[in-house]
């Protein structure tokens, strides 16, 4: 799907361009887009990203990873907001 007339990105590619981007930088597989807000300035996507594989898998470490982009998915920010455990169940709120 390309951009649309005006150049900016659909949700979907927001979301394509996030996982990318946290591979690229981190070398991390990602797994899930997990969020996708507008906060006013930018698109804020969360990504889930495997850190580190585990036996069993349900022990895996995963980092959840917030990308902001412009409109058009240039890259304006990322950083690591958690780590959890496969298995832990997540809180909303946190």
């Amino acid at each position: 799907m390309a951009p649309s007339d005006d150049g900016k990105l659909s949700a979907t590619e927001l979301a394509r361009a996030a996982l990318a981007t946290v591979e690229e930088l981190t070398g991390y597989r990602s797994e899930a887009v997990t969020g996708l807000e507008w906060d006013g300035d930018s698109w804020r996507v969360t990504v889930d990203a495997l850190e580190m594989a585990r036996v069993p898998d349900s022990m895996d470490v995963l980092g959840a990873y917030e990308v902001r982009l412009d409109d058009h998915g240039t890259l304006r920010g990322y950083r690591r907001v958690k780590r959890f455990k496969r298995s832990q169940v997540r809180d909303e709120e946190d």
